[in-house]
């Protein structure tokens, strides 16, 4: 297996390196074709491939609306900003996830309140949500971890209830599915929220989207995206200049998405189903060579869902839970590139230095001291995969004798 466990199984982007990753784009032919022909056209930025990429994925999600922006994180303050969210307000949302969740609250001046999560899945527990609204809650963005939709129904009643928006944090989930619905959908959700970073189900480079069914929350996201401003002669205030006018009406940003990205984009989310697939179809392997064993729990799938399984998130057992750093580092220097997938983001210093304190969440906190990431991805081959599988036990039946 030796220096060749980093080859990819098919043809496209090579890596022959000693190591395997917990995640990793594929970039196939048709993918560097389609960016050159953008690359050797007129237009690099502002043309046509943005509006396509945006209209391929709204009938890929069944949503009326799709905009894309330059990144994850730029697509989450968009849907916040449309929102209306600003200082003052509250927004609920889970520690455990990226920190751009939390953060792009924070851009709008608005405080991140965090909900503890259900020990199974890693997603906000819906049962304690009620339990955190205040007059100044405005949103709730419950994220999608590992692939696995929160409990989205039940989360979209509690917010109708209390006259709140739900933006679904989705940035590992697109490709999965709730109650026989496409993620992105926005049964349960005013806007939906996707990230196109490398690791995730297809990429862009890098890269984002907010898809919703609402048109006026579609039209603020438009002006935020470019810097706040309008050509639109019916939404002008000075209706009576020339051709070239435009106003800026809002304190947008350039979140702007070139043509080149989107051309990937466009040719990648032809191969999702199949990206999907092979995560899932390794999933099996990994439970199947896992199944009953006496160092760490496996993930779950939940009934009436679908995961995109974006993550491969194993959790320590009671008796390994103390000894994670020299297991993550014992894989590491397996070959095994492990991540861990979250640090509960109140725990980061700059949280700490808002006044949040650690202990809010006990749920959280005992998962982020249990999880660890396995490698998956699409371009894994059977051969990485039982690599994994003897590598893994072979570090923890040698921990097994330290204990």
């Amino acid at each position: 297996m030796g220096n060749n466990r980093g080859t990819q199984k098919h043809a496209g982007t090579k890596r022959v390196i000693n190591m395997i990753p917990y995640s990793h784009q594929y970039i196939g032919e048709s993918d560097v074709e389609a960016v050159k022909s953008v690359l050797q056209s007129d237009f690099l930025t502002q043309g046509t491939k943005v509006k396509e990429f945006e209209e391929k994925l709204a009938n890929y999600c069944g949503a009326k609306y799709v905009i894309v922006f330059s990144s994850g994180t730029a697509a989450l303050h968009g849907a916040y900003f449309a929102t209306g969210l600003t200082k003052g307000d509250e927004i609920i949302t889970t520690p455990i996830t990226f920190l751009a969740t939390a953060n792009a609250a924070l851009f709008l001046g608005a405080k991140p309140v965090f909900v503890d999560i259900q020990r199974d899945t890693g997603n906000i527990n819906p049962n304690l949500i009620e339990g955190k609204i205040t007059e100044k809650t405005k949103v709730i963005a419950p994220v999608d971890y590992s692939g696995q939709p929160a409990d989205s129904e039940e989360i979209y009643k509690i917010a109708g209830k209390n006259g709140l928006l739900v933006v679904e944090d989705a940035c590992h989930a697109l490709g999965a599915e709730y109650k026989n619905t496409r993620v992105g959908l926005c049964k349960y959700s005013s806007m939906t929220v996707f990230s196109f970073h490398p690791v995730k189900s297809i990429t862009t480079g890098e890269g984002g989207a907010v898809l919703t069914n609402r048109k006026d929350l579609y039209e603020k996201l438009l002006m935020f995206r470019n810097h706040g401003i309008t050509k639109e002669k019916t939404k002008l205030i000075n209706k009576k200049e020339g051709l070239w006018y435009y106003e800026m009406q809002e304190l947008g940003f350039n979140y702007r998405i070139s043509d080149f990205q989107c051309a990937l984009g466009i040719s990648q989310l032809k191969k999702l189903d199949k990206f999907i697939q092979r995560r899932i179809e390794i999933v099996k392997i990994y439970k199947e060579a896992f199944k009953n064993n006496d160092f760490f729990d496996l993930p779950i799938e939940k009934k009436d869902i679908k995961s995109s399984w974006h993550l491969y998130p194993i959790k320590l057992k009671d008796e390994y839970k103390d000894k994670k750093k020299l297991i993550f580092s014992s894989l590491r220097k397996k070959g095994l590139w492990v991540q861990v997938h979250y640090i509960p983001v109140y725990w980061q210093p700059y949280y700490q230095e808002l006044g949040y304190r650690k202990g809010i969440c006990p749920n959280a906190e005992d998962f982020y001291q249990r999880e660890i990431s396995l490698p998956l991805y699409y371009s894994m081959t059977d051969e990485d995969v039982g690599y994994v599988e003897e590598k893994l036990f072979e570090v923890f039946k040698g921990i097994d004798k330290c204990i």
